[in-house]
């Protein structure tokens, strides 16, 4: 009976000890204080002064009434009459708060809010209290709220990223009671990386438009054509589940926004690099441009919270209240004519100050993070890399690492090793001097350049160590003048005595040789001018002389530096041959010379 209690009380006391562990943990969350947006743990906040009177980006709504707007500004939103005047900040703090949109009621605005800790849309009173969020999204990012025309729904955007960071969105639909949503449109796949978004209502609560891009493929492409259709405007079938195109072409089609009687929608198009207000009438498709001062739109880049800001009519159909150039502007459709709805706010933002810990400039030593090129000798003992532009040899099995030359002046990259591990070749490389390959002993040593200066990467050894293939370049589109051709493998033999650039200057004879080809409008191919051998004739080539006039077209000749794809070199009529080639099929402008010099 002993031998039983005591076992069952040291039982006990494991039990006990293993739970230790997890009430400490449960203690440690516990105590640990809950991050908030609206007061950060630990962070400091310090208001910022700040007088207004215009803004940059602004989203607004007009009220169902008709005698207020609501529009954000620095992440804050206020509401004002309509005429304008001094604006009621109704939503403020560090959440970054966005796009107001009125309840068909007036009494209840939508908006898009980080305070849960990420973009979710929000509903709040008119007056801005009784905040609550609708949706509870922790990762896709929630924007572009709007109600449905009775009152019991909010289409929103969810925005989703691949793996480039780049996304697409979807719209979905919501209860304002709350719930996961239903999805509307799908986007084509995860990879997708182009824009959906901006949905809105219709007036009859059965469409939902939006906006999609739609150019060709799944990737996203920086700096499109916006003189083509990027974007168009669609709608969805709340009844059938089907999508149309209602706006498009030329310019594209951006931020709908259905007038409130229906017959008519306001968009956003490009002519040219500019953005213009346009109205078309559901009824004819006839489109009419009413304002041409908007801000630029977002076509060409992102537009994860919208292509441009959100607009609103007014709710007799008859304006339309728009941000651009910083102001709210209310543009009449009868007379074309627009106002600013002035405002002026006076108040404050929070601001957080940066963490800045202490940080050397220049220390004296330190670790590096990025060792590159790494290379296994041949018999696995040894590897070579480069990091902060050095290379370094290092025993695979562990140990110090060693520098493999003592170049102080110069960068050094791409190391490899021969065959049997004695050496290795590398580039280095100078802004002075350019780059050039190299060999060194594995021990380290002095080194030995086999190339010119010039541009080079990746040199290998051969199996049998004798020679090293490597990769030439010419450095793009600037070159410098140091980096010459090979003269033993790229330059045809050249009269003796030229200069160093190359300006030779024709021989009496070679010129007379020269002009006899070109006066009766054929042209000389063969060897080179001044180079033995005879000169066949050809028929006339379509070059152009220094006034106009066409000009015979020389054979092409083996002139290093100029590029391959040239179809020939023409010589000026007459003119004296300064070691320069004008470029076939140019034009040679009227008293210039119109020559490129050899390289």
């Amino acid at each position: 009976m002993k031998t039983v209690a005591r076992t069952a009380s040291r039982l006990a006391l494991a039990l006990s000890l293993a739970a230790l562990p997890a009430a400490v943990q449960a203690q440690d969350a516990k105590e640990a204080p809950k991050w908030d947006v609206s007061a950060p743990p630990g962070m400091k906040v310090r208001e910022v002064p700040i007088q207004v009177e215009e803004g940059t980006w602004m989203n607004l709504d007009v009220s169902p009434d008709g005698q207020t707007v609501a529009f954000d500004l620095l992440g804050d939103i206020y509401t004002m009459p309509i005429s304008g005047g001094t604006p009621t900040r109704i939503s403020e703090g560090l959440p970054y708060e966005t796009q107001p949109r009125f309840s068909p009621d007036g009494k209840r605005i939508a908006f898009t809010s980080d305070r849960g800790g990420g973009d979710n849309i929000w509903i709040m009173n008119r007056d801005g209290s009784d905040k609550r969020q609708l949706t509870n999204e922790s990762f896709r990012l929630m924007n572009q709220p709007s109600w449905s025309p009775d009152g019991q729904y909010i289409a929103a955007k969810k925005h989703f990223t691949t793996g480039r960071s780049l996304g697409t969105g979807e719209v979905w639909m919501y209860h304002v009671s709350g719930g996961d949503g239903v999805l509307l449109v799908k986007r084509p796949s995860e990879q997708h990386q182009k824009e959906l978004g901006e949905p809105i209502f219709a007036p009859d609560g059965k469409h939902v438009y939006y906006t999609r891009n739609t150019t060709p493929g799944p990737i996203f492409e920086y700096a499109q054509d916006s003189n083509n259709q990027i974007f168009a405007i669609e709608r969805y079938d709340l009844e059938t589940g089907k999508t149309h195109s209602v706006i498009g072409g030329e310019g594209g089609a951006v931020r709908p926004t259905p007038s409130p009687d229906g017959k008519k929608i306001a968009y956003v198009r490009r002519e040219a690099t500019q953005p213009r207000l346009y109205v078309r009438d559901l009824a004819t498709g006839e489109d009419r441009k009413v304002y041409d001062a908007l801000d630029m739109d977002m076509q060409e880049t992102w537009a994860v919270t919208g292509v441009y800001p959100n607009m609103a009519w007014t709710p007799d159909s008859a304006s339309l209240v728009v941000w651009a150039g910083g102001k709210l502007n209310r543009v009449d459709l009868a007379s074309g004519k627009s106002a600013i709805i002035p405002f002026k706010i006076a108040d404050s933002r929070g601001v957080i100050d940066p963490p800045r810990p202490p940080v050397a400039v220049a220390p004296d030593s330190f670790e590096t993070k990025m060792p590159r090129g790494a290379n296994v000798s041949p018999d696995g003992k040894s590897v070579v890399f480069e990091t902060l532009g050095k290379l370094w040899i290092k025993p695979m099995a562990g140990g110090e690492p060693r520098r493999l030359t003592t170049d102080e002046a110069a960068m050094e990259a791409y190391p490899s090793w021969s065959a049997d591990g004695k050496k290795l070749a590398y580039v280095r490389w100078t802004d002075a001097g350019l780059g050039e390959v190299r060999t060194i002993a594995a021990s380290g040593g002095k080194s030995t350049a086999i190339t010119p200066a010039g541009h080079y990467a990746r040199p290998r050894f051969s199996p049998d160590g004798k020679t090293v293939v490597f990769e030439k370049d010419r450095g793009g589109y600037l070159s410098s003048p140091r980096a010459r051709p090979n003269p033993a493998s790229t330059a045809w033999p050249r009269p003796a005595g030229h200069d160093p650039d190359h300006r030779e200057r024709r021989q009496p004879a070679v010129r007379r040789q020269q002009r006899a080809c070109l006066r009766d409008g054929r042209r000389c191919q063969g060897k080179p001018p001044g180079q033995p051998g005879p000169q066949r004739r050809s028929p006339p080539g379509p070059c152009q002389g220094r006034t106009g006039q066409r000009l015979p077209r020389l054979a092409r000749w083996p002139v290093p530096g100029l590029p391959s794809e040239l179809p020939g070199l023409c010589y000026p009529a007459g003119a004296r041959h300064a070691g320069s080639v004008a470029l076939a099929q140019g034009r040679f402008p009227a008293g210039g010379q119109g020559q490129r010099r050899w390289r």
